[in-house]
């Protein structure tokens, strides 16, 4: 039903098939969301990802979607036959791939057939440690990127970071095109407003963090920085959103530290609600490319704490960078943000919105297709 729907489109329009190989909701789905919310002028989207939560949002929107064995849970020979078999029935006039094991799969399959490939990378460290650990991992890696990039007609960088960082690791043979993740700043800050409007305000510093709960997060930084704070404002209280494979740790450490009390765990939270309700957000990751929650909590004009780190520096201005990755540090950042009640100054040239960023990608979808 999906596909006879695609083929009528496809018949006006040219199709431009996503590869995204993770079924969950994350940075990369929102911008899978995002794009397919705002369309691709000039062309029709299909997606093709694992059965989850992505695929049944994707149908919500009524946008097509194609499932099958996608990702590392399928392995790398299933996805390639999964993928081959879409495009040979598609025929899309484009192949846009997202995050690594996609982009190695996409590689193969466009040597299979021909099909002009765009790639997006939002994923890459300036530490190789980061998501390889031991060196000669992060070898490997790159140099798998950058025999999967010969292949590539048109690649794109979600931050001028991510463009210097792959151009040293990668050394891609294209010049990378920087379009960062477009944020509806506007409505984002009208919905903010909406809901502090209708709850009041409460006592005490509300410390926000939004992320996965994993050991690149810094989060036991926060957990430490958080109980400094709580001894110069014993009303403040931390939310720790999200989940992940640290959630038990960190309920264990609040305890140790004493703030346990002070501390919540929501889990998954709505991040437009969640940023209503707070005066910080702190974000201590060891990397990031072009963070959805910097953005979010910049048009939300709410005060950012996050490490220099990555793309940060072209979404927040310095002055809410720390340097220094310590709890102290962090405690006298928080802190401050909480006395003066600032916002965090405008946003850098990473700031633009969602429809902006689907034409720009439609512009490179029209020079690859060239």
């Amino acid at each position: 039903m999906v596909l006879s729907r695609v083929t009528q489109v496809g018949s006006r329009r040219r199709t431009a098939l996503w590869v995204v190989p993770v079924p969950e909701l994350g940075g990369v789905a929102r911008h899978v969301l995002d794009t397919a919310g705002a369309g691709l002028p000039g062309w029709n989207l299909v997606v093709l990802c694992p059965e989850g939560m992505l695929a049944q949002r994707l149908r919500d929107m009524g946008v097509a979607v194609l499932t099958g064995h996608l990702g590392p849970a399928a392995g790398f020979h299933r996805s390639l036959r999964t993928l081959t078999q879409h495009l040979r029935h598609l025929r899309p006039d484009i192949v846009h791939s997202h995050l690594a094991y996609a982009d190695v799969v996409a590689a193969a399959a466009a040597l299979r057939t021909g099909v002009r490939l765009v790639t997006t990378e939002h994923g890459i460290a300036g530490d190789d440690g980061i998501y390889h650990g031991a060196p000669w991992k992060s070898q490997v890696k790159a140099l798998m990127h950058r025999i999967r990039l010969l292949r590539a007609d048109a690649v794109i960088a979600v931050s001028e970071a991510t463009r210097r960082t792959m151009a040293a690791k990668w050394k891609p043979r294209r010049p990378v095109v920087v379009i960062p993740n477009g944020v509806d700043g506007h409505e984002i800050s009208r919905r903010v407003e909406e809901l502090r409007k209708a709850s009041g305000t409460a006592a005490g510093a509300k410390i926000l963090s939004l992320s996965r709960l994993a050991p690149e997060k810094g989060l036991e930084t926060l957990l430490s920085a958080f109980a400094l704070v709580a001894t110069e404002n014993q009303e403040a209280r931390l939310v720790i959103a999200g989940e992940g494979p640290l959630r038990a740790s960190l309920e264990k450490r609040a305890m140790e530290l004493g703030v346990g009390h002070a501390v919540e765990f929501p889990g998954f939270v709505d991040p437009v609600a969640a940023m209503a309700d707070a005066d910080v957000l702190v974000q201590l990751s060891v990397w990031e490319n072009c963070s959805y929650t910097l953005l979010d909590a910049v048009s939300a004009g709410i005060r950012v704490v996050a490490t220099d780190v990555g793309g940060n520096p072209e979404i927040v201005h310095k002055d809410c960078l720390v340097q220094q990755n310590s709890p102290h540090s962090v405690a006298q950042r928080i802190l401050g943000g909480v006395a003066t009640g600032t916002a965090p100054l405008p946003g850098g040239p990473a700031t633009i919105t969602v429809s902006d960023m689907a034409a720009r990608i439609a512009a490179v979808y029209e020079q690859a297709a060239a």
